[in-house]
């Protein structure tokens, strides 16, 4: 690239979902609803699991965890998507722009982490019900989350400073309603050899080891359930980890679907509404498939709303 070509950054353009007027109403409600609802639903999670004595648990401990991570997630895209589409403003500073990406790639590998502990947890309970209190006791199941925590920002802190390595050119137009990671690349006029190898090591590393776990843990644990002889006592056992399988299946399933629409299709818009699945509609469901699929939960919810058990 030519000097002249390359600028000082200082914003990017967010250019989001449609153009139409007469649909940007209907995406801010329907944003705005589900954004309330995914906290709402987070937040009420946490609060049944704390002020509920039977869910002191290391599954539920986890769980609020996993709560508290989902929250943050979806408040690091939708807040900023909600106030361009009201103000009509597509603009994101430069500052902001790499700030919400550390905080994206905070959570989204602590969504990962945890998911494959709740699953490690599960496999304990269900595999080795005897070594289950001594291996998960209270300081293990702390310094489990704290590992998480490190290894996301440890990873997080890596891609914004190999982001802050590259010169951008003035097309600074994302086509996206967020800044996601390989757009914001796809600006850049410097070489990005070493961030796609960075990129591509890292999702290796601490995203399909974490789903490895995770298969792993699920494998041993329906060998268990198969040798289980009662029906009633395969169906008892499979239920306290079904809620768990299907938060699973919902949030790799979706980001599988993001990464092969995008490899399929060269169409930005469409990967963009395709990337909603996992930032915005699987939060707000996670609350959903706990709450109704569990018995405790649904207990814990009724005394907080109507102070009775």
């Amino acid at each position: 690239m030519e000097p002249g070509n390359t600028t000082r950054v200082s914003k990017f353009l967010l250019l989001g979902f449609s153009e139409d007027t007469e649909l940007k109403s209907l995406i801010f409600g329907l944003f705005l609803s589900m954004y309330l609802v995914t906290v709402l639903g987070n937040l009420l999670i946490i609060l049944a699991t704390i002020s509920d004595s039977h869910l002191h648990t290391h599954m539920y401990f986890f769980l609020s965890n996993l709560s508290f991570v989902d929250m943050c997630f979806t408040s690091t895209t939708s807040p900023k998507m909600l106030v361009n589409i009201q103000t009509q403003r597509k603009t994101i500073t430069y500052t902001s722009c790499i700030t919400q990406m550390c905080f994206f790639f905070i959570f989204v590998e602590l969504d990962n982490f945890l998911l494959a502990v709740m699953a490690y947890d599960r496999f304990l309970a269900i595999c080795h019900p005897l070594y289950y209190m001594v291996i998960m006791n209270p300081w293990f199941c702390g310094l489990l989350v704290l590992v998480c925590w490190i290894l996301s920002v440890l990873h997080a802190l890596l891609q914004n400073l190999m982001m802050l390595q590259l010169s951008f050119c003035r097309n600074l137009e994302i086509p996206h309603f967020f800044c996601e990671r390989n757009q914001v690349v796809q600006l850049a006029c410097s070489d990005t050899f070493l961030n796609d190898m960075v990129m591509y090591f890292a999702s290796v590393l601490l995203g399909v080891s974490p789903l490895a776990g995770i298969l792993y843990s699920y494998c041993k644990i329906v060998s268990s359930i198969c040798a289980i002889s009662s029906a009633q006592g395969k169906y008892k056992t499979f239920s306290t980890c079904a809620s768990h399988l299907s938060i699973v299946s919902l949030f790799y399933g979706t980001e599988l679907g993001v990464y092969l629409s995008s490899a399929v299709t060269p169409n930005s818009h469409f990967t963009a509404t395709a990337s909603v699945m996992y930032t915005v509609v699987t939060p707000m469901l996670n609350p959903f498939i706990y709450s109704l699929r569990n018995k405790d939960v649904k207990r814990a919810l009724k005394w907080v709303f109507g102070g009775q058990r």
